[in-house]
């Protein structure tokens, strides 16, 4: 009997060493696609007012979660009765991150992303459920990518680690995210304590000039990430590209194959968005 449950004890055992392994594996998968999925929360929650930011950020966090709640179990579904769907939805996913990269890339060229007094207006609700939206798809994508880097592993042991993964990036994303936003009032709190005076008064100062810049820095990364992403799972995942560019440093062929794929789909999505938005302007008229 002691036997027995000793032999239980070592399996459970095994089973959190191999977690906690292919979890490492995966978190490194999807780091990429994380630092998207922060720029991206980061530049969202910011445009509120300061008595609002974090309000709406639990808000976000909320449905962050619940995003996870449905994913997760579709995902193991997949993983455990169609496993061969998971392939194809990474590279539809791969899709939609090279249009969202070329899209921003397309943003800073042309300068379309200006001041727009319409967007202020938009009640803060639909901002909060836009922001959820955004992030059920980067989810789809953070699940889907880590529950393929523990492909073929027992189903036991993908739970573990897509849910961890999962888990960790609602929590990590967003405390990193309150912490950005309550910046600039750490630097007023400094600027009052200090008196506007001494180093204090530097610190507070740089603590509020420096917040615009780094979701600025965020948003950069964010976009060389979801071409990276994007190529990443094209070359590992057709072979023809792979064997044509392996002799490529790894970075350099990602980024070439993410911003083609990126510019591919921009040429074919964006007129057909625009043919979406002037029919359905037409028909609120």
């Amino acid at each position: 009997m002691a036997g027995g449950l000793f032999a239980v004890l070592d399996d459970i055992a095994m089973l959190l060493d191999d977690a906690a392994a292919m979890s490492k594996i995966a978190t490194q998968k999807t780091a990429s696609i994380l630092s998207d999925d922060l720029a991206v929360n980061a530049e969202q929650a910011s445009g509120f007012a300061s008595s609002r930011e974090l309000p709406v950020l639990w808000a976000i966090s909320k449905g962050s979660l619940l995003n996870k709640f449905i994913i997760l179990p579709a995902a193991f579904l997949l993983s455990a009765f169609a496993s061969q769907a998971i392939i194809p939805i990474l590279m539809l996913g791969g899709i939609y991150l090279a249009f969202e990269g070329a899209e921003k890339i397309y943003s800073l060229v042309s300068g379309q992303k200006q001041h727009n007094p319409r967007l202020e207006s938009i009640p803060e609700k639909q901002k909060i459920r836009s922001a959820i939206i955004t992030d059920f798809i980067l989810s789809i994508e953070i699940v889907i990518i880590a529950l393929d880097s523990v492909a073929g592993q027992q189903l036991a042991l993908q739970i573990l680690v897509v849910t961890f993964v999962a888990i960790l990036a609602t929590i990590g994303i967003y405390g990193i995210v309150a912490l950005l936003v309550r910046m600039d009032d750490a630097g007023f709190a400094l600027l009052a304590w200090s008196r506007h005076q001494g180093a204090g008064a530097v610190l507070g100062r740089a603590f509020i000039q420096a917040l615009p810049w780094v979701i600025k820095i965020l948003g950069f990364i964010g976009t060389l990430a979801m071409l990276l992403v994007a190529g990443g799972i094209y070359l590992h995942h057709v072979p023809w590209l792979h064997n044509l560019l392996h002799a490529w440093p790894a970075l350099l062929a990602e980024m070439l194959t993410g911003t083609l794929l990126g510019a591919a789909a921009w040429i074919v999505i964006k007129p057909l968005e625009v043919l979406w938005h002037s029919s359905k302007s037409k028909t609120t008229v």
